[in-house]
């Protein structure tokens, strides 16, 4: 063990509306939910968080960067 802590790695679960190897709708997918949750319910609502891990584990770092740096300038072409 370290001294970091004990962690529990998790893959994101099957989603029936993205049954194919190519995840990229599902990544985001996932990371538009997750923007629109905290939207409607706030920033402190923990089921949002759901939608912060499966993107997380499916999408690219790089993608999430360039979502959020477009997110903060307002020019996120998804619809949040």
């Amino acid at each position: 063990m370290s001294d970091k802590g004990d962690y529990e790695m998790k893959t994101a679960p099957f989603d029936a509306r993205f049954p194919n190897q190519n995840q990229t709708r599902n990544c985001w997918q996932n990371y538009v939910d997750y923007h629109r949750c905290k939207k409607i319910k706030g920033d402190d609502y923990e089921p949002c968080e759901y939608f912060k891990r499966v993107f997380s584990s499916l999408c690219p770092n790089a993608w999430i960067e360039k979502w959020d740096e477009q997110v903060e300038n307002g020019t996120f072409p998804g619809k949040i």
